[in-house]
């Protein structure tokens, strides 16, 4: 929690500094805002998160071409917090902006497609259209298996998108598979503390619970709650889902 407070504490002192020293407009301003905003939303208070980006993208919209790649950065993290307040059509709104701004400015096996590609997945998954979730996480896996080495994060990630669509269509033999994959992955390429890890083993938690192995459930769920009370603020929103989970199956 102190990393965040500390982060939080620097950028406003020069955010300070950029409002007295800056015109109104100025890109520098924006790039402050973004990360106020980054901080935010990496705490978990999203509506604060969304306050300090949509400043940033007021001027950026007034400073740059409408192509500009910054922009496309800009709807993204507009995007990613509506996708995490549940809001899904803007955040289709926005991703869909990101994805146009991309898909003139960048070569058709662009990683950054990949990941533009990977979060609409993610919105239509959300939004319980699961056909239109794996198609788009489809598109995101062929660009990151031909542009990536096969150990990459990313790849671990895309694995692990499209075992959580097939686990919401309740195909847990093909949740288990591309679960492993991300699995194997992220064991051998993230420091033993990293979130993604948390994730990971919160969601095999989840399919196991799912099938009736609560011991394996219980015991991937431990993990991920260590790792989230080392790394997040006691009131982030995944330590109370996790400790929610974990509830649920110490109960059966």
């Amino acid at each position: 929690m102190g990393d965040y407070s500390k982060a939080l504490e620097y950028y406003e002192k020069a955010l300070k500094i950029d409002e007295k020293s800056l015109p109104p407009n100025h890109p520098d301003l924006a790039s402050s805002y973004n990360n106020i905003g980054g901080v935010y939303k990496d705490m978990g208070d999203y509506s604060k998160a969304l306050e300090f980006y949509e400043k940033a993208h007021k001027i950026l919209e007034k400073a740059l071409p409408s192509n500009h790649p910054n922009l496309a950065i800009s709807y993204n993290n507009i995007g990613l917090v509506y996708n995490n307040m549940g809001d899904y059509s803007k955040a289709l709104e926005f991703y869909e902006k990101v994805l146009k701004i991309e898909e003139k400015a960048l070569p058709s096996n662009h990683p950054n497609l990949a990941t533009s590609y990977n979060n609409i997945g993610l919105v239509y998954n959300n939004m319980g259209n699961y056909s239109r979730a794996l198609e788009f996480y489809e598109k995101s896996l062929k660009i990151r298996e031909k542009a990536l080495p096969s150990n990459h994060p990313s790849l671990a990630t895309s694995y692990h998108n499209i075992g959580g669509v097939y686990k919401n269509m309740g195909d847990y033999s093909k949740v288990l598979e591309f679960y492993e994959k991300a699995h194997k992955i992220r064991e051998k390429a993230l420091p033993p503390n990293h979130l993604d890890l948390a994730i990971s083993y919160g969601n095999m938690g989840q399919v196991y619970n799912n099938m009736g192995n609560y011991s394996k459930a219980l015991s991937f769920l431990e993990k991920a709650l260590a790792i989230q009370q080392k790394t997040l603020p006691p009131s982030h929103p995944h330590i109370k889902e996790t400790i929610r989970r974990l509830n649920n199956v110490k109960k059966v």
